[in-house]
């Protein structure tokens, strides 16, 4: 089958774009304004679908690999990066003002996105060119692995800040959480104290592989290396099979349906009850 890049999503008003600069390293690229807010229209008709297109793809070449007994073919990776003509956000989260009209938009939409990536067959990696806020960070959260500028050259930091703006977690933010740090002390500081990490901070903290001097472009270069690294223990194709048990009780938190609350509606239970 014949592959054509760069793929813009959706078609009508693309937010999403993907394209392939290595053989068998893909790279998403948000582009939803300059600091890429996540929408139902970018993860449903942008991201999921580019997901889908690297796996067709992906796919296509281990087949060819395994049919050929060709022992170095058959890995891969993609890497998610924030738009790229400037270097201060990857994400700035969820666009509340455009989700909030859908109660079923962590259930239905964000939780079946965490699934997708942290199950997908090949290893993915977020390469962080900027501040990584709220449903960014769990974005970021959800890859195997994680690059991020050193903020040298301009601040950028990482921060679940919903404890400052008053915003209930679903279920599914904090079971990315303990699937991925399994330190007490760190999900308080993440969670309750909204700390923002500075990249030194981050990387001390477990919660970026790598940091690196430089534009948009130089942490994508080192992303993309990192890919082709890493992208080959993925060639025997149980990558994504391992993660399935690795990370079962998240993926099964994904699947509850919980109720979010709010602080006017517990007070007016706590009003009743005491």
């Amino acid at each position: 089958m014949l592959h054509q890049y760069p793929l813009r999503l959706p078609l009508n008003e693309p937010v999403v774009t993907l394209t392939n600069p290595k053989g068998s390293v893909w790279v998403i690229e948000l582009h939803n304004g300059a600091d890429s807010r996540l929408t139902e229209s970018l993860l449903e008709s942008g991201l999921k679908p580019a997901l889908d297109a690297v796996e067709r793809h992906w796919r296509e070449q281990w087949r060819t690999a395994k049919a050929s007994s060709d022992k170095k073919g058959g890995g891969g990776a993609v890497i998610i990066v924030g738009n790229r003509s400037q270097d201060k956000f990857f994400s700035n989260g969820l666009d509340f003002a455009k989700i909030s009209g859908n109660p079923k938009f962590f259930t239905n939409v964000f939780n079946t996105l965490l699934t997708r990536l942290i199950t997908f067959p090949i290893p993915t990696i977020a390469a962080l060119n900027g501040h990584c806020f709220a449903g960014g960070f769990v974005l970021a959260m959800a890859c195997d692995y994680r690059v991020m500028t050193d903020g040298s050259k301009r601040n950028a930091w990482m921060c679940m800040n919903e404890v400052h703006f008053g915003a209930m977690w679903p279920l599914s933010m904090s079971a990315i959480m303990r699937a991925k740090f399994g330190d007490g002390r760190l999900h308080r500081k993440i969670a309750l104290e909204g700390h923002r990490f500075t990249p030194k901070e981050a990387l001390d903290a477990g919660l970026v592989d790598h940091i690196v001097d430089g534009s948009t472009e130089t942490i994508l270069a080192n992303a993309v290396s990192l890919g082709e690294r890493v992208g080959q223990i993925a060639k025997e194709g149980v990558w994504g099979l391992i993660k399935t048990t690795l990370y079962a009780d998240a993926l099964e938190d994904f699947r509850k349906d919980v109720v979010l609350t709010s602080p006017a509606i517990e007070d007016s239970k706590a009003k009743a009850r005491l």
